[in-house]
């Protein structure tokens, strides 16, 4: 008994003791340490050190140290590529850092507004209705199981891609009286279901009973052109159907100019919005490829101009943002462009792709009192911080328009196949 007792204290003292020892502020400092860092041609870190250490470059055509204390090591980046960093106490390596130099990649941002005209992939499914037959209402697509958010994309092996493909399968189905073998894609799965057309004994038509829809439009701001490719980025969330509230499918679409007739200002619970309309020549600006959590992506036709902006701006990842003062670009009267303060109040450093890693409030006195803050219309907004791009306004704060959430931009520069680690990754 004596003995039990005497290694349970013993078992209570070392566990106090490596409880203990992870508030020592060296072990702190230690654990604290990144196992990597990321940064661009030019720029330098400051990096805290646990006492007593120092750090061991490598490859110093990539970067260079220098101490700046006994506690703090200034990394300076010289050239893209990827290398490695040691930790060392007494000459002894205790830890490894790998340390990444990318391109100064820079891009134009946007502030434009922008119309955006979107055509599905294949048919979608907004609502059923019922056909008043001889033998009472009844909905066919209901009956097949075919639900709203549904996209048809075949009937009978045929491809479908907007609405008046539907018509003939429909008329030559109720003329033969076979059903229709519809193929229609749910939550990313295919499946096959079986239409049968009935007639309304009213005008003698066929009807299959679903609401269809193939396009949608609306309005938004553009975010970045990579001057290079002239692939772009824009709205910095999905566009969803407004009827099923699902993301759009996307099999084309097409952005044009668009012109800031007046504002609905936002109050809380209410979000505003900007009125806009496609600009009277109606010119294309580019194509819409793909439709993202992260916004709209695709390729414009040529550059685009937003008056005292045209310059590229270099941009900066996630870790890089810091809580504090900001600016925007968005349009809130026409066309012209034009620049807004705002806080970023938190940032978060995000290591995989997440929408929503940034919230901002809106400080200009100006803009506060045209809009009410965030308003629909605004998100692809760029924010620029320190002369750099990092984000775009997403979404706004019902219950408090003045704030909302901002997407990191290495995120959108991802979906639209600007890859600001490729330079490193050839030099590795």
């Amino acid at each position: 008994m004596y003995k039990d007792l005497l290694r349970r204290m013993i078992g209570v003292i070392l566990l106090g003791s490596l409880v203990g020892i992870g508030f020592l502020s060296p072990v702190r400092e230690y654990v604290a340490l990144p196992e990597s860092i990321t940064f661009f041609e030019g720029q330098h870190v400051m990096q805290a050190l646990p006492v007593g250490t120092s750090i061991k470059q490598e490859e110093t055509n990539i970067y260079t140290t220098a101490m700046e204390s006994e506690h703090k090591v200034s990394i300076q980046a010289k050239t893209n590529g990827d290398s490695m960093a040691t930790l060392e106490a007494a000459s002894f390596p205790i830890k490894k850092m790998n340390v990444k130099v990318l391109s100064d990649l820079k891009v134009v941002p946007g502030g434009q507004s922008i119309g955006v005209k979107l055509n599905t992939l294949g048919v979608l499914i907004v609502g059923h209705h019922l056909v008043n037959t001889t033998t009472g209402k009844q909905s066919p697509g209901e009956i097949a199981d075919i639900q709203v958010g549904d996209i048809i994309t075949k009937i009978n092996g045929k491809n479908i891609k907007k609405m008046g493909d539907v018509s003939p399968f429909v008329k030559q189905s109720g003329e033969t009286r076979n059903p229709l073998d519809v193929t229609i894609i749910r939550d990313g799965k295919t499946f096959h279901k079986t239409l049968t057309p009935l007639q309304d004994k009213n005008d003698q038509s066929y009807r299959i009973g679903l609401y269809i829809r193939d396009s949608a439009a609306g309005v938004g701001t553009l975010t970045f052109f990579d001057p290079a490719s002239y692939k772009y980025g824009a709205l910095g969330h999905v566009i969803s159907d407004m009827d099923t509230k699902k993301p759009i499918k996307v099999n084309n679409g097409e952005i044009l100019g668009s012109t800031v007739t007046s504002i609905e200002k936002g109050s809380n619970g209410h979000p505003g919005e900007k009125l806009a309309r496609f600009s009277n020549d109606q010119r294309v600006l580019g194509d819409i490829s793909k439709n993202s959590p992260f916004g709209i992506f695709g390729k414009l036709n040529d550059k685009l101009s937003n008056g005292d902006w045209n310059k590229p701006l270099p941009i900066a990842l996630s870790h890089q943002v810091k809580e504090g003062p900001a600016k925007i670009l968005t349009v809130v009267n026409g066309s012209k462009v034009r620049e807004f303060d705002v806080d970023v109040v938190s940032s978060v450093p995000q290591k995989f792709p997440a929408t929503k890693g940034m919230v901002i409030k809106i400080t200009d006195p100006e803009l506060l009192k045209i809009t009410g803050g965030i308003v629909q219309g605004m998100s692809g907004s760029p924010i620029i911080q320190n002369g750099r791009i990092i984000g775009a306004v997403t979404h706004v704060f019902v219950n408090d328009p003045t704030s909302g959430y901002g997407v990191h931009i290495e995120w959108m520069l991802d979906e639209a196949g600007v890859d600001i680690y490729k330079d490193a990754k050839q030099a590795s």
